[in-house]
């Protein structure tokens, strides 16, 4: 059978995943947040007119390079993000040789449910 992920996991290996999967998406957060206020800050010097070199860009560059790295290993996993202000995670699986997503939001201790690979979080069904 052709699947479309190279990588299944079953709940217990996803659960496994699911501390340093909070401590990614918090820090995911913070630096998007990073980002945003120093693209701000550069947009309203562009604005002025101003040099926007400097210690502003850096900041800037930081925090676009640290969201690549943890999102590399997101990738590198073939674990999706699906919403990251809820910190909505979908990890490919197989359930009865049907390939489908575990479905996880931060707030949630356990994985407990699962969805088609087409129909998102509308048609998640808990896991039995």
């Amino acid at each position: 059978m052709k699947y479309r992920f190279k990588k299944h996991y079953t709940r217990d290996e996803a659960e496994k995943l699911l501390p340093q999967l909070r401590a990614w998406l918090a820090e995911l957060q913070r630096l998007r947040e990073e980002e945003q206020r120093q693209e701000k800050r550069l947009n309203g010097l562009n604005v002025e007119g101003q040099d926007t070199g400097g210690e502003t860009v850096n900041q800037w560059i930081r925090a676009l390079a640290g969201m690549q790295q943890i999102l590399a290993e997101f990738q590198r996993r073939e674990i999706f993000i699906k919403d990251l202000s809820r910190g909505l995670v979908d990890f490919p699986a197989l359930i009865g040789g049907r390939e489908v997503f575990l479905c996880w939001e931060a707030d949630e201790d356990k994985i407990e449910f699962w969805h088609d690979l087409d129909s998102g979080y509308g048609g998640r069904e808990r896991l039995g």
